[in-house]
């Protein structure tokens, strides 16, 4: 197996929104905000090469919306889904696998492009993945988070007939201990050899997260159940999560077992962090060490 990672550029959100009830006072000293409340994140994907497979995890969030779109999140830097894929290597046409996480539209807005009036996949030899819980959240989008399922990004990918669907377990997650703590354990399911997949339903409803076996060790991409290393701490949950006491269970449970077993965590959008280590402390689970995947 081969890993690659797949930058694609960085994009602004408001820092409250991003650390829901913790105050300003405290997260700006890890996430910096600028004179209008705002944080930079970055839109980090990964490739795999594996079995054949040329596997992309997410997307970001693409070229194809107009100016006014693009004016609330402020898209900064040189990186491209385009030029990583090339400095990697390959080129769109090489991916056999689109992996998405979920369909909130910096995470799936890659996979779509406009040629002329149509919208047809950048991605045209490959298989889009998601789950039919999820899918059908997002086709369907309740008002509170429609926002960020957009159809432009998500319709074309059924057209293509390209979709497939990961089994869910029936269980998402489950408490720990027979119900004793209010913890829950994220389900998983397989996927390909060598990565699973754990289910989230805090953020949004089946969010999926890759867990890779790589080097002997364990891999998991936390997309926004986890944004930065900045989300650690266990309160530090975003506005933008449809259920968060939900994500607060599944979060204190996921850390514990990522320090017990020494987890690599792929952060998709911390701006400086790519991965890290954490430990258990007095404090609760926090972080052991920050490095880049090559370093592994």
């Amino acid at each position: 197996m081969k890993i690659h990672v797949i930058n694609t550029g960085y994009f602004k959100l408001d820092g409250g929104a991003m650390f829901g009830v913790v105050p300003k006072t405290i997260w700006n000293k890890s996430n910096p905000a600028d004179e209008n409340n705002l944080c930079n994140w970055a839109m980090r994907c990964l490739l795999i090469e594996e079995g054949g497979k040329l596997i992309l995890i997410d997307t970001g969030i693409g070229d194809k919306q107009d100016d006014k779109f693009f004016g609330h999140y402020y898209l900064n830097g040189t990186d491209s889904l385009e030029r990583s894929l090339q400095a990697a290597g390959f080129s769109a046409d090489d991916i056999t696998d689109v992996f998405l996480t979920h369909l909130h539209f910096d995470h799936c807005g890659g996979c779509i492009r406009r040629e002329g009036d149509k919208l047809v996949p950048v991605f045209r030899n490959a298989d889009y993945w998601s789950n039919k819980k999820h899918w059908d959240w997002a086709v369907f989008p309740n008002d509170r988070e429609k926002a960020s399922f957009l159809k432009e990004n998500i319709l074309p990918i059924q057209e293509s007939g390209r979709l497939k669907f990961i089994e869910t377990p029936e269980e998402e997650s489950r408490q720990v201990n027979e119900g004793k703590t209010d913890e829950r354990r994220l389900a998983t399911a397989s996927f390909m050899e060598n990565i699973a997949v754990r289910f989230a339903g805090g953020h949004t409803e089946s969010m999926m997260l890759p867990q890779i076996k790589y080097k002997g060790r364990t891999i998991v991409y936390v997309a926004d159940l986890l944004p930065s290393a900045g989300h650690l701490p266990i309160p530090y949950v975003m506005a933008y999560d449809m259920f968060p006491l939900k994500t607060l269970h599944e979060k204190k449970s996921f850390l514990r077992e990522a320090a017990e077993n020494n987890y690599i965590l792929f952060f998709e959008h911390d701006p400086v962090n790519e991965c890290c280590e954490v430990q258990i402390t007095e404090k609760g689970v926090r972080l052991k060490q920050a490095f880049k995947l090559e370093d592994i």
